[in-house]
């Protein structure tokens, strides 16, 4: 099977890397519907070592219910946003860095960045696949995560993150970050049961990592 490319894999709307935007809650796409959530995991090094192992081997997918199936790497190239010159104008170098691929304990590989994934969800007694492409991944002392966006054949259009954080008071905290919009005519007319659909869904990312198993 051929490995799929960035251009094969492109992702349905323009507003890669949003999530990043610290006034996207007042600000987000246009035509985007945003929100944002957070729950303490608990606290210590050992709690945030735990939970971002987890995170980046789709622990809050799963844990939430879902199957994460069809994994690609795709190219790990890092989505960092155009960068410019000091006079302004775009660089003409674009590449973004590179990541090298790393399996947990059981085989599980890392999330990297541009890996591909179909999530399949349960939605009352169907099952609804909703392809996904990782546009970013972050990686420092005290702050893992990703987000991925979305693929033709999702039914929303837009992008999701999960970002695990230690902060100073040694409190371990998992926060998800989206915008969406239905992406075809037909989920517009059920979006109402979509976005109730969306709100249990991110109750149970909450839930996914905490230790007690409730948020």
């Amino acid at each position: 099977m051929r490995r799929e490319t960035f251009t094969d894999a492109a992702v349905t709307y323009g507003a890669i890397g949003g999530t990043l935007a610290p006034d996207l809650l007042r600000y987000p796409p246009q035509g985007h519907r945003p929100q944002e959530r957070s729950v303490r995991l608990g606290s210590g090094e050992e709690r945030f070592r735990l939970a971002s192992r987890s995170l980046m081997t789709w622990g809050v997918q799963r844990g939430s219910g879902m199957s994460v199936t069809d994994l690609e790497s795709g190219t790990g190239v890092q989505y960092s946003g155009l960068r410019f010159n000091a006079d302004g104008t775009a660089a003409a170098d674009q590449n973004g860095s590179d990541n090298e691929e790393t399996f947990s304990d059981d085989g599980t590989p890392y999330i990297i960045n541009g890996m591909t994934a179909r999530l399949r969800v349960p939605f009352g007694p169907f099952t609804v696949t909703a392809p996904v492409r990782v546009v970013y991944v972050i990686d420092e002392v005290d702050r893992v995560g990703f987000a991925y966006g979305t693929m033709k054949g999702h039914p929303e259009s837009g992008e999701e993150s999960f970002v695990v954080a230690r902060h100073e008071d040694d409190s371990v905290w998992l926060t998800v970050r989206a915008f969406s919009r239905p992406s075809t005519w037909y989920y517009r007319l059920v979006w109402p049961i979509l976005r109730m659909q969306q709100a249990r869904f991110t109750r149970s990312y909450l839930r996914a990592l905490h230790p007690a198993g409730a948020a």
